[in-house]
């Protein structure tokens, strides 16, 4: 299996909707939440302080600061804006609730794990642990020196985030991977931007041995793990590294449904795309498209809302309102903005990720479809005249693609990422896809407005409305931003409570 045969079998189109029609067994869907059994849990401070630097300006590279001046109140800021439960949501047919995060997933079914190392936190045990977003805790699963080539051995802080690929794969069948390594870009974005929010930085590491990474922190077998995240600065509360041996407690992991069903085509193109500790690391010396267009976007707007406001307060939106409502100019400048800046990681020297825009509602801007290019923030038209039906039709009939002001493809150089690391590359693609999405998502609300990821696109006709060449990029994610519709059953919340699906 290579990553371009796992590609293609997996597109949307009619006929393939027509032969694998779906239907979702209930009663096996996946425990949302992963717990570690057995081990020691130790808190996390509840109602961390919000960091109040502007989301924009986190967006836009600047710093903020926190007060924090030991490692559990630190932990938890941190992990509080970028990954915690922030909101529930009621199902009306039951009074039940369900929990919603800071970080999205594709269909809120969360197959990202974040799992994390300590070496000399101040007030922190030494250790690696796993993140229980259900209460807020870190289950300690070893203490101890955990050194190693895999990571970043000066880091006080390591992340290393794994993906469950069953939880999505129980709803989206073989095409579950995509979704996967969105929520994986979505997640590492989550923690980068929370860390910067707080005055750190931050990298992510995608040239691991992936062997390797598993024997280091032994996550449950359906946990595959996908980015190392590690943090750096003066705001993280340190003290002298402790040199005691390593103690590995374990845990025993949840069992997340009566039976997980095995995807061949996923396992086989995972398989194809890990690195052995011998395998070359790649690279990215090959530039990417440049270009111009004929409209000079305006400054961006701006705002005022912190950070720790926004990251809480995103939502995806489950529609728009449509009709007059309409974005400016101005607006989209700022969010097109947020994309562009560089992404620290090792496989992020040149972009793979080309946004294509079908605008709808943007005062200023004719209704049609440009191009963006980034690096003179202009927009080029590719086609001009009303694209609401053909938004909402290329996005498999969704009507909120028709809706919003914007929709987005992401148009992702596939080829060009596998001529540079082999078919790890697919990974990489759609983890800058993921990693835009959120910035989209951040950027949208902290503007005002809503925003809601797409998976699901006839890729084809994609690239057919678009008359894109395959060989120079294939769509990977759709994206759009608008008005959302208000959803009375969503309840927001800003202190950490246990949630049950």
């Amino acid at each position: 299996m290579r990553w371009r045969e796992y590609h293609e079998a997996t597109k949307h189109s009619v006929e393939s909707l027509r032969r694998a029609r779906r239907v979702l067994d209930w009663a096996n869907m996946p425990d949302p939440f992963r717990h570690y059994e057995g081990v020691p849990v130790l808190d996390l401070p509840a109602d961390p302080p919000a960091p109040e630097m502007p989301a924009i300006d986190v967006l836009q590279g600047a710093f903020g600061t926190t007060p924090a001046d030991d490692g559990p109140p630190f932990l938890s800021q941190l992990l509080f804006y970028s990954a915690a439960i922030s909101a529930s949501k009621l199902v009306p047919s039951t009074g039940d609730r369900y929990a919603l995060r800071v970080n999205p997933s594709s269909g809120n079914l969360h197959p990202t794990e974040f799992h994390f190392l300590t070496r000399g936190l101040k007030g922190w045990p030494d250790g690696m642990y796993h993140y229980d977003p259900s209460r807020h805790m870190a289950e300690q699963r070893g203490h101890g020196g955990f050194g190693t080539r895999a990571v970043d051995g000066s880091a006080p802080v390591v992340f290393v985030l794994t993906s469950i690929v069953w939880r999505e794969s129980w709803k989206y069948g073989e095409r579950a991977y995509r979704y996967c390594l969105h929520d994986i870009g979505h997640a590492w974005q989550a923690l980068a931007l929370s860390a910067r929010a707080i005055g750190c930085d931050s990298f992510a590491a995608g040239h691991f041995p992936d062997d390797e990474v598993v024997q280091l922190c032994r996550p449950s077998m359906d946990e595959w793990p996908m980015l190392i995240v590690s943090l750096h600065g003066k705001s993280i509360p340190v003290r002298e590294a402790a040199t005691s041996k390593t103690v590995w407690l374990g845990g025993r992991p949840n069992q997340l449904s009566k039976e997980a069903i095995a995807h061949p085509l996923i396992d086989s193109l995972h398989f194809a795309t890990k690195r052995s500790s011998r395998g070359s690391s790649g690279t990215s010396d090959e530039a990417a498209p440049t270009g111009s267009g004929e409209i000079k976007l305006p400054s961006p707007a701006s705002s005022t809302r912190g950070f720790g406001e926004v990251a809480r307060m995103r939502r995806s939106a489950l529609d728009f309102l449509g009709g007059k409502p309409s974005m400016s100019l101005a607006q989209l400048s700022a969010i097109l903005a947020a994309t562009a800046k560089p992404l620290s990681a090792d496989f992020a020297a040149t972009r793979f990720i080309q946004l294509y825009l079908y605008a709808h509602r943007v005062d200023g801007l004719q209704p049609g479809v440009y191009r963006f290019w980034p690096e003179c923030a202009e927009l080029e038209q590719v086609q001009a005249g009303d694209q609401r039906v053909a938004a909402a039709g290329l996005s498999l009939g969704q009507d909120l693609a028709g809706n919003s002001c914007v929709t987005f493809s992401m148009i992702g150089d596939l080829d060009r990422a596998a001529r540079s690391y082999g078919d790890r590359g697919y990974r990489y693609v759609h983890f800058e896809a993921g990693a835009i999405g959120h910035r989209l998502y951040l950027a949208a609300e902290a503007l005002g407005l809503g925003a809601t990821g797409i998976g699901a696109f006839y890729d084809d006709e994609v690239h057919r409305h678009l008359n894109l060449v395959l060989s120079r990029g294939q769509v990977v994610y759709h994206f759009a931003i608008g008005h959302p519709v208000p959803d009375p059953r969503v309840s927001a919340f800003n202190e950490p409570q246990e949630i049950t699906w």
